[in-house]
């Protein structure tokens, strides 16, 4: 994507910067590294939420699966003058497709769906044009389907079965396979294909077979209607000043392209459900990770709702970042370090990957990109 290979002109300065820390990091008895790292990373985060003029942020940084650091800045809601803790509840934007991708791998592991699966043995009344379109395809966004239309009414309650019918309407941009282009439909339509499969709703086979047994407390499917403790409130900057979130109609904050609500603890609890192999079994977790090969051999860096990005440094690196109404999301995992930042923010305007990656070289100046973009 675009915003991972340009970095804004602020980003030199921090390189710099975080390279005369790892000088430092040298110099330093390792217990007073060990504290000064943390209060680095507070004095960035604080110094980036002011200048991105950020109502609130919650970041956590794991080692080995172990919490290091997780705390919250600045307020969840400016009304009421609500801080952010680690229990604020944010909304998840595409870091929800990492739950989506893993409920299709346990209907794997159950023999109920096969990743080559034509999507239309399951969801029958799909189109013609989608007859080589597999499950595979749409977990890796290679199925050819494009994102919402230009036209597509936000403030609509569709059923699924209205939701089905529109992504249909929409030719494929490509052959399946051919190419990698990222579509929330194809894992609006992956929801739809759980719900069939499972027999409900695919927001309660997260709930039943995700959420409760990894003991993810808080996390669930996004209700305006539900009362929600801790709910922080999205916001976005028009002319300098900020306004809420805009609004979209309720059955479109429950479509599995990343409808969560999450916190910090959630997502301390998947990570460590990751790290551990709790969810899923080793080859499921392989080929989540794996990146997609498409129909000329070469390889694109996503597998199953992660970026895969094999550095030049020869470390691996897997993350996703996640936008909508107002709040921001995103987890990096550095493989070879086994360091993790989870980070969510309630801004529309933040990078949140970017900053994620920020905050893990103020963390451990190893994890600075040697080259820009990486």
């Amino acid at each position: 994507m675009e915003r991972e290979r340009k970095w804004s002109g602020s980003w030199g300065r921090r390189w710099f910067g975080g390279a005369v820390l790892l000088l430092l990091a040298l110099h330093e008895p390792g217990k007073a590294w060990e504290g000064d790292r943390i209060a680095r990373v507070d004095a960035f985060v604080e110094q980036e939420r002011a200048r991105q003029q950020i109502p609130g942020l919650a970041v956590a940084i794991l080692q080995d699966g172990e919490v290091v650091h997780a705390r919250g800045y600045g307020l969840a809601n400016l009304e009421h003058t609500v801080p952010v803790h680690r229990g604020t509840v944010f909304q998840s934007g595409s870091v929800g497709k990492q739950f989506t991708a893993a409920a299709v791998m346990l209907l794997v592991e159950d023999g109920k769906v096969k990743l080559e699966d034509p999507i239309r043995r399951h969801l029958p009344e799909g189109p013609a044009a989608w007859e080589k379109i597999t499950v595979r395809h749409l977990l890796t966004h290679t199925a050819g389907t494009t994102d919402y239309p230009a036209n597509f009414d936000f403030r609509r309650d569709y059923t699924e079965a209205e939701l089905l019918a529109q992504a249909a309407t929409i030719p494929l941009a490509f052959e399946p396979g051919a190419e990698w282009r990222y579509s929330n439909l194809g894992y609006v339509v992956l929801g739809i294909l759980i719900g069939r499969v499972s027999g409900g709703f695919y927001g309660e086979f997260l709930r039943t077979r995700i959420f409760e047994p990894l003991g993810l407390k808080t996390a669930r499917i996004i209700s305006e209607a539900a009362i929600v403790p801790h709910r922080s409130s999205g916001y976005r900057l028009v002319g300098g000043q900020w306004q809420h979130q805009e609004w979209v109609a309720p059955t479109l904050n429950t479509t599995a392209d990343g409808s969560l609500y999450l916190t910090l603890d959630d997502m301390i609890q998947w990570e460590r459900a990751l790290l551990k192999g709790t969810l899923l079994q080793p080859e499921s977790l392989a080929q989540t990770w794996t990146p997609v090969l498409l129909n000329n051999g070469k390889r694109h860096p996503y597998g199953f709702g992660w970026r895969v990005l094999d550095l030049p440094n020869g470390q691996r690196r897997l993350q996703h970042g996640g936008s909508w109404q107002g709040f921001k999301s995103a987890i990096v995992r550095f493989v070879e370090e086994k360091v993790t930042v989870i980070l969510f923010a309630n801004l529309a305007q933040v990078n949140p990957e970017q900053l994620a990656l920020e905050i893990a070289g103020q963390f451990n100046p190893r994890l600075i990109p040697k080259q820009t973009g990486q």
